[in-house]
C-alpha cells in the first residue's frame, strides 16, 4: 500500500476550521449533530462525541441537557441525556450513554450509531448546574449513570484550574461498573481540591474491591467528607438512590436550600410513569370544577377521545384517562410530549423544550399545553 500523500504546504488541517469557529451551535437553525467518535467507557458504558456539521463551538452550563431525536425502525423516539462533556472544550460536546436492557434507545446507540453517522437534537437546557447554584464548596453525590452532569462540573472546574474545593462520591454496583474511574483518578492527582470516592456493593470477576462496601449512609459521608453539611450539594441517579440520599441529608441537618437534585427521569421508566399517573390521578377531580370549560380532546391515530377541562393539562388529562403518552420531566423542558394540533389551540407555557419555527408549525408539549377548544392530536 503506498503511504498517503503529504498535505501539501497550502492547505489546510480540518482540525484548524473547527479551533477557530467563533459561531456558536444554535439548534434553532440546525439541529443536526455529527458523531465523530465513540468511546467505551465500561463493559456497558459508551460516551458519544458529537460536533456541529460545520465547525461551531457549543455553549452550555455543566449539568445542562439536550433532547434528542432518534429515527429508529421508521419511528422517531425522544430521549434527553445530559452532556457529560465540559464547556470548557466547546468544539465538541458529548453524552455518556448506559446500555439498558430492553431499552429501544440506548441499544440502538451501543449498537449502531458511529462515526459519521447523525443525529438532531434540541437544547442544551436545564438549571441542574453549580453555574445556576453557585457554593463556596460542593458535594456530587451520584449513582450509576447519573454520574454524568457531576463528570460535566468536575471537568469544568479542573479545565478552570480554579482549585475549587469539590468531594466527589460515586456509588456503583462493583469495581467494573465505575464510570471515568482512571479519568476522575488521574484528575484528582493532579487537583488537590477535588476529593474522589467510590463506594461499591459487590467485586467484580477478576477484582475485588477494597475501598467502602455496599450503599452510601450517613456514616460512611461523614467518614469521606466530614463537612458535608457545609457544602453545596447536587444529586442525581436512579429515583430509589435520590429518594435515600435526600431523606439521608435532611435527617441529618443539611440546609437543604442548598441540595439540588435532577428533576426528572431522563429514561422515563415504566415505574416513573406509572408514579406520575398516580400523582395526576390524585392532582385531578373527577369533574370539573364548577364554572371551567371542558373541551373535547381527540388522538387521530389511536382514535383515542377525552374531555380535557380548561385548567388541566392534555398529558395530565390522558393519564387520567388511561391514555400512555410519551413524556419525560412533565415541565416543558425535555420535547418527549411534543405532539402535532392538527385542530384546535391551547395555551402552552413552556420551559424551552419546544422551538418557536415547530410552534408556528402547530406543535405542542402536551404537558403544558391546556386546550382552549376542541383538539384533534396527531397520536
Amino acid at each position: 500500500m503506498a503511504p498517503a500523500s503529504p498535505r501539501s504546504p497550502g492547505s489546510a488541517e480540518p482540525a484548524a476550521a473547527s479551533l477557530a469557529a467563533s459561531a456558536p451551535w444554535d439548534a434553532e437553525t440546525d439541529d443536526v449533530l455529527t458523531c465523530v467518535a465513540v468511546r467505551a467507557e465500561t463493559h456497558d458504558v459508551k460516551t458519544f462525541v458529537l460536533a456541529a456539521r460545520e465547525p461551531r463551538t457549543f455553549r452550555y452550563r455543566p449539568g445542562q441537557f439536550l433532547t434528542f431525536a432518534f429515527e429508529i425502525g421508521g419511528e422517531t423516539l425522544h430521549r434527553c441525556y445530559t452532556i457529560s462533556s465540559a464547556p470548557t472544550r466547546p468544539h465538541t460536546l458529548a453524552i455518556t450513554v448506559k446500555r439498558v436492557a430492553g431499552g429501544p434507545v440506548s441499544n440502538w446507540l451501543h449498537d449502531h450509531l458511529a462515526p459519521g453517522d447523525s443525529v438532531r437534537a434540541l437544547g442544551p437546557m436545564g438549571d441542574f448546574s453549580c453555574f445556576t447554584h453557585p457554593g463556596a464548596k460542593y458535594l456530587l453525590l451520584s449513582g450509576g449513570s447519573g454520574v454524568t452532569p457531576m463528570m460535566a462540573m468536575a471537568r469544568t472546574f479542573h479545565d478552570l484550574g480554579a482549585g475549587r474545593d469539590l468531594a466527589f462520591v460515586h456509588s456503583a454496583r462493583s469495581p467494573a461498573d465505575i464510570v471515568f474511574r482512571d479519568e476522575l483518578a488521574l484528575m484528582a492527582r493532579r487537583d488537590p481540591a477535588l476529593s474522589v470516592h467510590a463506594i461499591c456493593e459487590a467485586d467484580a470477576p477478576g477484582e475485588a474491591w477494597t475501598g467502602p462496601r455496599g450503599r452510601l449512609t450517613p456514616a460512611l459521608l461523614r467518614e469521606t467528607v466530614p463537612d458535608f453539611l457545609e457544602r453545596t450539594v447536587f444529586v442525581c441517579g436512579p429515583k430509589p438512590y435520590m429518594d435515600a440520599v435526600r431523606a439521608m441529608l435532611a435527617e441529618a441537618g443539611f440546609d437543604m436550600a442548598r441540595y439540588h437534585e435532577e428533576s426528572f427521569d431522563f429514561g422515563a421508566l415504566p415505574e416513573a410513569e406509572q408514579d406520575a399517573a398516580r400523582e395526576a390521578e390524585h392532582a385531578l377531580d373527577d369533574a370539573p370544577a364548577a364554572g371551567v370549560r371542558s373541551f373535547r380532546v381527540e388522538f387521530a391515530k389511536t382514535r383515542r377521545v377525552l374531555d380535557c377541562p380548561e385548567d388541566t393539562t392534555v398529558l395530565d388529562a390522558a393519564r387520567k384517562a388511561g391514555i400512555r403518552l410519551p413524556s419525560s420531566c412533565a415541565k416543558g423542558l425535555c420535547g418527549t410530549c411534543k405532539s402535532k394540533v392538527t385542530s384546535g389551540t391551547v395555551a402552552m407555557t413552556h420551559a424551552g423544550g419546544i422551538r418557536q419555527r415547530e410552534i408556528d408549525a402547530g406543535m405542542a408539549l402536551l404537558c403544558c399545553s391546556r386546550p382552549t377548544s376542541d383538539l384533534v392530536i396527531e397520536r
